[in-house]
């Protein structure tokens, strides 16, 4: 009887301990189930996100193909036809429109970038193209330069307005248009933005220092000879700034004179005044030596 009822106090105590493990299971069972369910809701929403995705990506590629056919055939109006059978009447229309001319935009802006930021255009002769060269000084943009080229069968200058002072033939000569034609174009823009540079600067002294008399220039504005008053000594300077860097809008050289006092350019006063004048434009450093009290 005693083993009996001991066999029957262990069996009871075993489905006490298998109760309780079953109990501690549930929960994390629960939790798990819980946690697949969530996975399983937050794949579904990416999965309708990507077939959105993909969905209205072919939607812009067939508008991007439209307006891209419509700019080939130089037509400026909406492409009505795509946009009826991509279902006019959806909300998001509008908005896909504007993404495609943002996609557009991008493709072109790329394009500028990769041909070094000139505008091109093809020639009514279909064989060349137009390359304009806008130049620009202190944010201000001043004339615009085109160079005409043929492509075929060599690369070379058909057309061109460049000023017949600018090198323009030695320019391609020397960065072999043939292989590098960015070379060229870079090479000729920064002639012809020293060039714009330094003319604007001689109008800007005429325009704002009416006390200095411009005694000789160039066509180029290669060298600047000005006659400059010394309220102090009651005298003149004739200082002369030559720019024998073409490409450049400051001098390399500038040289004082004054018939008066002829120790006067080597003083420590002139010789700051001649660094000022290779270091800054000129009418800066003119408004700076008049501000001194240097120069009326």
């Amino acid at each position: 009887m005693e083993v009996s009822s001991t066999k029957g106090v262990l069996s009871h105590l075993s489905l006490l301990e298998v109760q309780a493990r079953s109990r501690k299971t549930r929960p994390q069972q629960s939790s798990r189930i819980k946690e697949l369910k969530a996975k399983v809701e937050a794949l579904r929403i990416q999965r309708d996100q990507l077939r959105a995705e993909i969905e209205t990506h072919k939607n812009l590629q067939k508008l991007r193909a439209s307006m891209d056919k419509q700019c080939a055939n130089g037509e400026e109006e909406e492409p009505e036809e795509e946009e009826e059978k991509m279902d006019a009447d959806s909300e998001n229309s509008q908005l896909l429109r504007l993404m495609a001319r943002h996609t557009q935009l991008k493709d072109l802006l790329h394009a500028h970038h990769i041909i070094g930021g000139y505008n091109v255009t093809k020639t009514t002769h279909g064989r060349g193209v137009c390359v304009s060269l806008a130049t620009a000084y202190e944010g201000v943009y001043l004339e615009t330069y085109n160079v005409e080229l043929n492509v075929k069968p060599r690369m070379r200058i058909t057309r061109h307005n460049v000023p017949p002072f600018i090198p323009l033939n030695s320019l391609a000569e020397q960065s072999d248009m043939q292989t590098d034609i960015t070379s060229f174009l870079d090479s000729l823009s920064r002639h012809l933005n020293g060039f714009a540079g330094r003319k604007q600067q001689l109008k800007l002294v005429k325009e704002l220092h009416k006390s200095v008399e411009v005694m000789e220039s160039n066509v180029l504005c290669s060298i600047l000879v000005m006659l400059l008053t010394v309220p102090r000594k009651k005298t003149h300077v004739l200082c002369t700034l030559e720019y024998t860097d073409h490409t450049r809008c400051l001098p390399t050289r500038v040289h004082c004179e004054c018939e008066v006092d002829k120790e006067l350019p080597d003083s420590p006063e002139w010789k700051n005044n001649c660094s000022l004048l290779m270091e800054t434009p000129v009418h800066t450093a003119l408004t700076t030596m008049r501000n001194m009290d240097i120069i009326v």
